[in-house]
């Protein structure tokens, strides 16, 4: 019997139905050796990093709030002005690309849009399919983080919406820097700061953290990405009886909670275990629970 691939690749015709498609009359999407060349380069996302993406997860072949993951797809669109992604098509190939994965417990997605090559005004869009790497030592013996000046003040979003904030955009070479520039300070992770000192975000991640019987996550409106994982993780707290809620801290309160997560969508819920140089109280029981109810939440 034939094996199933580690990978999968579906490249769709029409991303958009505000756009032409590629192929007239050709199928919502056609799969695609990995291996091979399909991007021109002349496509914007290639050129300019004028795109947008999103990463599931996939455990035991469903898809981690895909519904979510969709909407926020189309609203990163609706920021950079795209065409509006046909999510029904995305959905479609997002789903084909699981199904043609080897079998696995855990695997992830992740969907491009780009602007397409410059002057043409059709879209390029494709999902791509992985096995994922294995997570447990983030996911238990937890990250050393860094808190890094991300540059933008905490209104960035209201004062210039220009700036992209709030936006899962392809230009991710800042936030690959930062990382660089953890790793440079014996880290392995960041938080980013506001440069007014307000608590954000990491470069792919969200943050949580707790503080007595309450879970919160920096509140709303700080051109920080909304949060998927972020929002199962509340689902999870409140399950156990634990309030949530959003707030702004600087950083000197969040080194004063009992415990931190960095939370994404394929790494999970990753405990702080030392922030700037200090250790860090580790929740190692709530933790546990958290990735077994993230693992185990699928659509």
């Amino acid at each position: 019997m034939e094996r199933m691939p580690r990978y999968a690749l579906a490249i769709l015709n029409q991303p958009s139905a505000e756009a032409a498609p590629h192929l007239q009359g050709a199928a919502a999407f056609a799969f695609a050796d990995p291996a091979e060349p399909h991007l021109s380069v002349l496509d914007l996302g290639a050129t300019r990093g004028d795109g947008i993406f999103e990463s599931i997860s996939v455990g035991d072949g469903r898809a981690q709030a895909l519904e979510h993951h969709l909407r926020r797809f189309a609203g990163s669109a609706a920021k950079l002005d795209l065409p509006a992604p046909d999510l029904d098509a995305w959905r479609a190939a997002i789903l084909a690309v699981i199904d043609a994965l080897d079998p696995v417990e855990e695997s992830w997605v992740k969907a491009v849009l780009t602007r397409g090559i410059e002057g043409d005004g059709r879209p390029t869009g494709w999902v791509y399919a992985s096995h994922s790497a294995d997570n447990t030592a983030p996911r238990t013996t937890g990250v050393r983080v860094v808190m890094l000046d991300r540059g933008f003040r905490h209104d960035v979003e209201l004062t210039s919406p220009w700036l992209l904030a709030g936006a899962k955009t392809l230009s991710y070479a800042v936030n690959r820097a930062a990382i660089r520039e953890a790793h440079r300070r014996d880290a392995d992770d960041v938080i980013f700061v506001s440069s007014d000192g307000f608590v954000l975000e990491g470069p792919t991640s969200s943050v949580v953290f707790r503080r007595g019987d309450t879970v919160y996550t920096p509140g709303t409106g700080l051109g920080i990405l909304e949060g998927t994982t972020q929002a199962n993780v509340f689902r999870y707290a409140e399950s156990l009886g634990l309030a949530t809620g959003f707030e702004l801290l600087r950083p000197a309160e969040l080194q004063q909670a009992d415990a931190a997560w960095l939370v994404s969508s394929v790494r999970l819920a990753a405990p702080v275990r030392e922030l700037d140089g200090v250790p860090f109280s580790v929740d190692h029981e709530f933790t546990a629970g958290l990735n077994a109810h993230l693992l185990a939440l699928r659509d």
